[in-house]
């Protein structure tokens, strides 16, 4: 273990950074796949992959594609010089599927990293899977840090902000039935940091319930594990539409932190 400027206890471990980018983006412009949407004139999934790769604590970076994106990906990964992605897993159906093909990659083929010599048959026990959109590609340093700095005690940690619009719960004609009380309310982001044997744990209980969750959090909560959730960063947006892609460069634009 090592400590942070703070005094808190940052563990000293494996960290697999998966990237799901398997999505349609059907809110997207259909004529280009948003993953490959350019950023500044980088792709928006490469741009991501970039900025995990500066992590050091990050010890692999495994992306989620489309079968037919796979080559096309190895191609650019290797264009940017992104040593740290070894790999690439197949997508699935949903993002749950993305996700869970990655971390049976993992566990069917861990890789020998550091902090493991000495510790046989261990690796899968110091290892922490964090979980990031490919299309999240504002994500700093400072928070992943943060969400690291927190996973000792419990079982993951989450980034999100509290709510500040107004909340009311309408039915599927567009009446409002109630307004909610939105300090209970937090809008959760990506990364997502759990550790190996929980998350794994959580999709193996997910898949034989035939259970499927908006996020990888939930699936951990649903089995009783324990979450906690640090401040998100607002600038973290998740490019879902091309106007999302002028804000992003708009953003850049005024200098990045």
């Amino acid at each position: 273990e090592r400590r942070t400027k703070d005094g808190k206890t940052l563990m000293k471990t494996n960290v697999i950074a998966i990237v799901p980018s398997a999505g349609l983006g059907k809110r997207f412009n259909p004529s280009v796949r948003k993953i490959f949407a350019h950023i500044a004139g980088i792709p928006v999934f490469i741009y991501t992959l970039k900025r995990l790769q500066e992590i050091k604590s990050i010890t692999e970076i495994i992306p989620v594609l489309r079968e037919e994106d796979v080559k096309k990906g190895f191609e650019m990964i290797k264009a940017y010089k992104l040593n740290k992605v070894k790999r690439i897993a197949v997508g699935g159906k949903e993002r749950q599927d993305s996700v869970y093909n990655a971390l049976c990659l993992i566990e069917n083929n861990p890789p020998s990293l550091p902090f493991t010599k000495g510790k046989k048959g261990r690796f899968l026990d110091d290892t922490l899977i964090l979980i990031h959109d490919g299309v999240r590609p504002l994500v700093f340093a400072e928070l992943i840090k943060g969400l690291l700095n927190e996973i000792k005690g419990v079982n993951g940690v989450i980034p999100g902000l509290a709510v500040k619009e107004t909340l009311k719960e309408i039915n599927n004609r567009g009446y409002v039935l109630s307004t909610v009380k939105r300090e209970k309310y937090w809008a959760i982001q990506t990364p997502q940091v759990f550790q190996y044997k929980i998350i794994k744990r959580a999709y193996d209980r997910a898949y034989k319930d035939g259970f499927y969750a908006t996020d990888d959090a939930a699936l951990v909560e649903r089995i009783g594990g324990k979450i906690k959730v640090i401040l998100g960063d607002p600038f973290n947006i998740k490019v879902t539409t091309p106007e999302d892609i002028e804000i992003v460069e708009y953003l850049l634009k005024k200098g990045d932190r």
